[in-house]
């Protein structure tokens, strides 16, 4: 039987798990098993993060509709859940995140919706 060197194969395998861990400091982009561990842990970290963003624009959002609300103290919604609670009631159909924006870029629009609400 003939013998049969895998010195090639590995080699292959060994430089596509180094060419993904090519930015990593230290030993986590020079030695083999350091980077297989190193990739698992990027992708494990990948997937968790990716949920993680979600929940943190989410909170960012209703931070800053919060804090703009909060400026404002002569109309009834300077608490963030209420102003989200009429819109939800009068089946206005604007999310966080456009909540946000417009909060951001167009405050007085934001007050005036709400003055609206309070109106009906």
């Amino acid at each position: 039987m003939t013998r049969v060197k895998r010195g090639s194969i590995a080699r292959k395998r060994r430089i596509k798990i180094r060419l993904f861990t090519l930015g990593f400091r230290g030993a986590h982009s020079k030695l083999t098993r350091t980077m297989s561990q190193q990739k698992i842990k990027a992708f494990v970290s990948a997937h968790r993060d990716r949920k993680r963003k979600k929940r943190d624009f989410r909170s960012l959002w209703i931070t800053r509709i919060n804090a703009i609300i909060g400026q404002n103290k002569q109309n009834v919604y300077y608490i963030y859940s209420n102003l989200m609670y009429n819109l939800y009631k009068r089946q206005l159909l604007l999310n966080r995140k456009i909540v946000a924006q417009i909060a951001i870029l167009k405050g007085n629009c934001l007050f005036m919706v709400a003055n609206e609400i309070i109106k009906k």
